[in-house]
């Protein structure tokens, strides 16, 4: 006999139900507030429990993760499974009841229908959870430097238009970009034109020697030329100076953060076993490789490459019924979008690097040559992208179980005969 304990998680608290195959009721739906101590008396009460008894609760965000940790180093089963999966089994009643009992007690019965194919909640995932929050983090530090750049521009726009054109150079470790120091020093277009050409030329030289950039001879004759020619509407005043070097500020704090969180999403991605199989990949990189690697996941909780790509929202529906059959459908769009961005991105890599060995690339560019539209190639892209990455990490994964079990093996023997001795 085994038990199946369902987990409604919420803010602060939760709600268990525990039931036995066949609708057994062990014990009704209860609370349980997210504090050290009622959480401790969670774990002994389950531990409790006579024969096999698993623990599942839904993905929360945030708030699953307390009790997540707690039941898992107790050595307790326990598994956190898509709400989606959840949501979408039936309830075999025509009322509409939305509750914490309720839905604890449809936690269970999911437990019990999925018994075999429940995922243990491992050590290696709270790496990847680690991960996925770093990749959260980034998303937003990212949106933050995005914002934070329009409005630079806006500024720049009355002082300095053209100012973010002039140079392209990328991003450093450290958060900065030419351009953005440029402004920053350079935040009117009279701090150029104002002056002789000799005296700019001796300006710019140290500005480059002093934030570290290449210094080019043509250059400041160039700018200075340019600069002769554009209009600024605000006057060189320190009200606006002060503006600029704020909007400046923001965009080099953002950009700062971004890049620290980005190294240390790739440290921690190095660690993970499939790390160097999707760094091979094309298109992919130490900023997109880890942040693939993040919101994947673990490969092998996917049972076959079609629930990776239903997992992205990349998967193509089916709408058919009875004789007709709609030939052409959109993707589902019912996973995670940073995932979708991320392969996105990919593709973008691959277009603009044109690996012309490279099947992904080969595939992008048949469709795109027979007329298909941008977001259908490279939807079609992005899922023949997962199937691969399912494909060569799986396969990976696989090696190294394989690895791991004369290892095994051999050290059971190895105790075994050093207890016969």
């Amino acid at each position: 006999m085994f038990n199946a304990v369902g987990i409604d998680v919420s803010k602060g608290k939760s709600t268990i139900a525990v039931l036995q195959p066949g609708g057994v009721v062990i014990r009704k739906p209860f609370d349980v507030k997210h504090s050290s101590c009622e959480l401790k008396d969670l774990a002994k009460y389950i531990s409790s429990l006579e024969g096999e008894t698993k623990a599942v609760m839904e993905c929360t965000g945030r708030y699953h993760e307390p009790i997540l940790q707690v039941l898992s180093d107790a050595g307790i089963f326990v598994s956190a499974v898509n709400p989606h999966l959840i949501k979408n089994m039936g309830n075999n009643t025509l009322r509409k009841v939305k509750s914490d009992p309720a839905d604890s007690r449809k936690i269970a019965r999911y437990a019990i229908d999925n018994w075999a194919e429940l995922r243990k909640y491992s050590i290696m995932d709270a790496t990847r959870t680690q991960l996925k929050t770093l990749n959260a983090q980034m998303d937003f530090f990212t949106k933050q430097k995005a914002a934070a750049k329009t409005n630079l521009i806006s500024l720049l726009d009355m002082t300095y238009p053209g100012a973010n054109d002039l140079f392209d150079s990328p991003v450093r470790d450290d958060g900065h970009e030419k351009w953005v120091d440029y402004v920053a020093k350079y935040w009117h277009v009279d701090c150029v034109r104002k002056r002789s050409l000799k005296d700019f030329t001796e300006s710019y030289r140290k500005f480059c020697k002093k934030n570290h950039y290449n210094f080019q001879a043509d250059r400041p004759e160039e700018i200075y030329v340019a600069a002769k020619e554009l209009v600024a509407v605000f006057p060189k005043d320190d009200e606006y100076k002060q503006l600029v070097q704020m909007g400046v500020e923001q965009v080099i704090t953002a950009s700062a953060y971004a890049e620290q969180i980005r190294k240390e999403m790739n440290r921690l991605a190095q660690t993970l076993p499939e790390y160097n199989i999707v760094m091979s990949m094309r298109g992919v990189g130490t900023t997109l490789g880890p942040q693939l690697m993040a919101e994947i996941g673990d490969v092998s909780r996917f049972t076959h490459r079609e629930a990776l790509t239903a997992f992205a929202g990349v998967d193509p529906g089916v709408d058919e019924s009875g004789q007709r059959r709609k030939r052409s459908n959109g993707s589902s769009k019912c996973g995670s979008p940073r995932l979708r961005r991320t392969l996105f991105l990919v593709m973008d890599s691959l277009l603009k690097t044109k690996p012309i060995d490279d099947p992904v690339y080969q595939f992008l560019d048949r469709k795109r040559s027979e007329g298909k539209i941008y977001k259908v190639y490279m939807t079609a892209g992005a899922n023949k992208f997962l199937r691969i990455y399912y494909g060569k990490v799986k396969e990976h994964l696989h090696k190294l179980e394989m690895e791991d079990e004369p290892r095994s093996s051999a050290e059971d023997q190895d105790s075994g005969q050093s207890l016969v001795n």
